[in-house]
C-alpha cells in the first residue's frame, strides 16, 4: 500500500567518517543475471564487471533540513554493482545498483527498508584499529575485512585485473547515481548523490569474508582494488522516477 515510500521520497545528508571500498571483478556474463535488464554493466576491457563492497562508518544521517543532533550514527555495508543507465533524454548515467545492505543498527535497518529498495538487513559489526591495521567484523566472522594503511607503494591485490592503481581508481567512485526498480509502476528510481570531497587512498587487504557475496553464486570473483576515504560530507537528493518502456 505504501510502496511509493521506498522511492527515496526526501533528500538525506550525512558525514561518511570512513569509507572502505573493495571492488571485485566478475566475468560480465556472470554478473549480468544479477542486474535489471534496463541497466548496462560498467565493464573493464569489455570482459569484467564489478561488485563493490563499501564499508561505511556513517555519522549524523538525517533528512535535509534536520539538525545534526537528530541524525543517526551507524555502520553500513553496501553490496553494489557498477552500472550505466541511458535515460529518456539520451544521457548515459554512471552509477550503482544495490544488491543488498547490512547495518548494525536496528533503527537503520527498519528505516532503510521503509524508504529505499536497498534490501537492508541487520548485522552486528565491531571495528578496531591498532597502528596502521583496521578490522571490521561481525561476531560470527561471516562478514569481516582486515586492511593495512601504509606507504604509497602499496601493491594491487594479487588477483587484480588492473595493471596499476590509475586503472583501479576508476572503479572506486564516487559515482553520481544509484538506480533501483519500482516494479509497481515499472519505473527506474534514480537517486543523485553529491559530495564535497573524495580522496581515495590505496590500502592493503589482509583478509576478507563476506557471506553475502558467497550467497550470490559467482564462480570467479577477483579482488581488484581497495581504497579508504575519510570524512566526506554527502548529500543524496530525493529520488526521481523515470518510466520504463512497457
Amino acid at each position: 500500500m505504501f510502496d511509493f515510500l521506498k522511492n527515496h521520497p526526501f533528500g538525506v545528508v550525512a558525514e561518511l567518517e570512513r569509507t572502505v571500498v573493495l571492488s571485485f571483478a566478475v566475468p560480465k556474463a556472470e554478473l549480468q543475471r544479477l542486474t535489471p535488464s534496463f541497466l548496462e554493466l560498467d565493464t573493464f576491457q569489455d570482459e569484467w564487471g564489478f561488485v563493490a563492497v563499501a564499508i561505511v562508518h556513517t555519522m549524523h544521517l538525517r533528512p535535509v533540513g534536520f539538525p545534526t543532533w537528530m541524525g543517526n550514527d551507524f555502520w553500513l555495508i553496501g553490496y553494489r554493482v557498477f552500472v550505466r543507465y541511458h535515460n529518456t533524454k539520451g544521457k548515459r548515467l554512471r552509477g550503482l545498483y544495490i544488491l543488498g545492505s547490512e547495518t548494525d543498527k536496528r533503527r537503520m535497518a527498519f528505516l532503510g527498508e521503509l524508504f529505499t529498495r536497498y534490501r537492508y538487513t541487520l548485522k552486528q559489526l565491531t571495528a578496531m584499529t591498532s597502528g596502521l591495521r583496521t578490522s571490521v567484523r561481525s561476531p560470527d566472522g561471516s562478514t569481516s575485512v582486515v586492511y593495512d594503511e601504509g606507504p604509497k607503494d602499496i601493491a594491487l591485490p594479487t588477483a587484480s585485473v588492473f595493471k596499476d592503481w590509475s586503472e583501479a581508481r576508476r572503479f572506486v567512485g564516487p559515482l553520481p547515481f544509484t538506480f533501483s526498480h519500482d516494479r509497481s509502476s515499472n519505473s527506474v528510481v534514480i537517486v543523485e548523490g553529491a559530495r564535497s570531497d573524495w580522496e581515495p587512498r590505496p590500502v592493503s587487504v589482509q583478509s576478507h569474508a563476506f557471506s553475502f557475496l558467497d550467497g550470490l553464486g559467482l564462480g570467479d570473483l577477483r579482488l581488484s582494488n581497495a581504497f579508504v576515504i575519510d570524512r566526506v560530507p554527502y548529500h543524496w537528493k530525493r529520488g526521481v522516477l523515470e518510466p520504463l518502456p512497457a
